[in-house]
């Protein structure tokens, strides 16, 4: 028997939908396309692994490759990109870590607080659009997030 304050034998787990992930992605992908770029979306899930990913047609092969990183940085960190950047600055601090990548394009997805994946995305000009397009990914399924049951 159990003893009061040990670990469930199962707990639920939050993830996002296939649908929500596609959502995303798409939206990021509009997003950027408005602003005269093509880029390479990705969005992981809670545990990091790509769930979603889209490459517009002109985006460069490279974004494919930094987009997810993006995205596992943000899922992992629970933070933008962006606010990273200047954090891990020693040579053999956390930035050194394989698949992270402290550059602006990278945001989390959270719903009721609790971190459900992340998306990153590459390929605009500069790292601020990548990360104002995948802001917008996030804002096109934020209130179905926030108003999901479990």
């Amino acid at each position: 028997m159990a003893a009061e304050g040990d670990q469930p034998v199962m707990i639920e787990i939050k993830r996002m939908s296939m649908d929500t992930a596609l959502t995303i992605a798409k939206t990021a992908i509009e997003a950027c396309r408005e602003q005269g770029v093509q880029v390479a979306v990705t969005v992981v899930d809670r545990g990091g692994h790509p769930q979603v990913v889209l490459r517009d047609v002109l985006a460069m092969d490279l974004a494919l490759e930094v987009s997810y990183r993006k995205a596992y940085t943000a899922m992992t960190f629970t933070s933008t990109t962006s606010s990273l950047e200047d954090r891990f600055t020693g040579p053999f601090s956390v930035g050194k870590v394989d698949n992270v990548l402290l550059s602006a394009g990278g945001v989390p997805v959270q719903a009721s607080g609790e971190t459900i994946g992340g998306v990153g995305v590459s390929g605009a000009p500069s790292g601020e659009v990548d990360e104002s397009c995948a802001e917008a990914g996030v804002a096109a399924v934020e209130m179905d997030l926030e108003m999901a049951s479990f």
